[in-house]
Parts: structure tokens; sequence; C-alpha cells
């Protein structure tokens, strides 16, 4: 008698987020198709697949933790999975929305709802590596597809997953683009940010805005006297690392470092 090998189970976690690194996921396409084909999707509430309390061989999650209500859930989400994988700005550095770090939440939350004691809310947005494990994280605002199809890949044939993190300017200089930073005199953060999105600003004339988070052994201080060289203002250049991933080590020294010197 013929038996079904069982297949390693697959889920997919939202947090505080856009939804935009799980579409990286649906776009996958034929990719998907076949993935399905290695795996069983247990929870992917966006596909769905609904079953937020089961276990899982191998956990994607996309978001940060903004809510009270987050920090019970993905502990259990971490309980429940033999591998956990952050995905995305949100998820691996508290994404844009960790802006209100430095500023009084409850001030803004008064200024804005007409009832802000119904509002149940965190004073920070912050990474989930923060609060839990992590086995691995995929950065990017969003992540691509490639990334997330590759990581499964790698350990369900148990090969240590792994991404490149060489900045930007390597895939500019593969695609033989032209230097925003240098001769265009725009602030691109590329010198300083991981690869893994192909260039995909600077290949259309529009700088790296740091999606996917520090290099290895970025050298911020060196891109910020070039932001200066170029006539970019203090405030310009901050305002440059304090965005998307404002949370990730590198960029948030680089900015505190700016904004305590700033008069």
């Amino acid at each position: 008698m013929q038996t079904t090998a069982v297949k390693p189970t697959m889920a997919v976690h939202k947090f505080s987020s856009c939804d935009g690194c799980q579409l990286a996921f649906l776009n996958a396409g034929i990719a998907l198709l076949q993935l399905s084909q290695l795996v069983d999707i247990i929870h992917f509430a966006e596909a769905g697949y609904f079953n937020d309390e089961a276990k899982a061989d191998i956990a994607f999650v996309e978001g940060s933790i903004s809510v009270p209500e987050d920090i019970k859930r993905i502990q259990r989400v971490r309980k429940n999975s033999r591998y956990l994988i952050t995905i995305g700005a949100c998820a691996t550095a508290g994404g844009i929305q960790a802006l209100r770090n430095t500023k009084n939440v409850k001030e803004w939350n008064t200024a804005i709802y007409p009832n802000p004691e119904f509002i149940d809310t965190l004073t920070t947005s912050t990474a989930i590596s923060q609060h839990i494990k992590v086995d691995y994280e995929l950065w990017g605002c969003p992540v691509n597809t490639g990334q997330v199809i590759k990581v499964i890949r790698q350990l369900l044939f148990g090969v240590e997953a792994y991404q490149a993190k060489d900045s930007v300017c390597l895939e500019c200089k593969r695609d033989q683009n032209s230097c925003l930073l240098v001769k265009g005199k725009k602030p691109c953060l590329g010198p300083v940010t991981s690869m893994g999105c192909g260039a995909l600003c600077p290949k259309v004339g529009a700088a790296c805005y740091g999606c996917y988070g520090p290099s290895d052994n970025p050298n911020t201080e060196a891109l910020t006297q070039q932001f200066r060289n170029n006539g970019m203002s203090e405030q310009d250049i901050l305002k440059r690392f304090k965005f998307i991933n404002s949370e990730a080590e590198a960029f948030n020294k680089a900015y505190k470092k700016i904004d305590n010197n700033s008069p």
C-alpha cells in the first residue's frame, strides 16, 4: 500500500503592517503553486487559510508589535513554530510606524481621535526580535518574492538560510547605473543599505530610501559627510535616516547623532 509523505507545514502571520510583504507570496504566481507542492499552508489569512493557533514547521511574521495584544500573540506564534522568520521593515525594525517612538503618542491620540480613551496602543512600535527569538530576518519594504521562496527552499533542503548584506551600490555597479550620490548629488542611502531590491529606485533615477535596512559595516558617518558636501541641511539628512528603518541600529545611531548635535 502506497503512503503519501507528510509535507512540512507553513504559516504566515500578520501584525501591525500594510500587508505588502504578504503580497510577496501572492505575487509569486507559478512559484506559489510550486511551493504548495512542497509545504502545506495551514495559516495565511490573506490567502484564505485561517488557523492562527496552528503549529507550523515554518512561520513567517509580517508587522511590528504596536498594540498590547500583539505581545501575547507573538509569544504564542513562537511557541507554535519550529522556524520563525520575520519579513519586511515592520517586523525586522518596527517599520515606518516606529516614528512614533520619539514622540508623545498620547498627545497624538488626543489630537487625532475624538475619543482617545478607546484607543489601546503601545507607545512604541518595535521589531519582533525585541520580544521573542527570531531564526531568520528578511529585510525589505516590502520583501521580494525571490527572497521568500529562496529561504523556504533553503530550509526544506537543510541549507542554512542566507541573505546577502552587501550594499545597493554593488547592484548599481553591476547594472552600470550612474551614481546618484556623487554625480547626481541626490540623497541616496545606497552606500549603507543592504542589497536585495535589484537597485530598483536608482535604476529610474530615484535615490535609495534604505528599504532593505543597513548593509554589513555601514559607514553612516562618511555618508552623512557626503550629504553635507552635497549641500543637504542637517534636518534633511536626519529625515533620510529617520524613515522606513529608523529603528535599525545603524540608522538609529546615525539620526540620533545628527539630532543630538543639532542646535
